[in-house]
């Protein structure tokens, strides 16, 4: 997920695992050239990038290992549906519930 205008390089990155069982969990976040290095390394990785500079301001927040917080629930349910769409994965996801 990204802080980042689209005609400027990404000014803040943050990376969530969730393993379907738990709250995601922040495993990476950085500004500038951290940024930058986790967005290359989601491209390579096949994962989804999600933009929202509100949200990503919210979980800049957060240190990494943090679960995200409740009040975030239902934002970042709906991050995971776009990101598990984008990956095929949304019907295997769907079928855990």
């Amino acid at each position: 997920m990204t802080g980042n205008n689209k005609k400027t390089k990404a000014k803040f990155a943050i990376a969530l695992e969730y393993d379907g069982e738990q709250a995601p969990v922040v495993t990476a976040k950085g500004h500038q050239e951290t940024a930058e290095e986790i967005l290359t390394i989601a491209k390579q990785e096949g994962i989804p990038v999600y933009e929202d500079k509100e949200l990503s301001a919210l979980l800049d927040q957060l240190d990494l290992g943090d679960h995200i917080p409740q009040s975030l629930y239902v934002v970042i349910a709906e991050v995971l549906s776009f990101a598990y769409g984008l990956s095929g994965k949304h019907k295997d996801f769907m079928d855990k519930l």
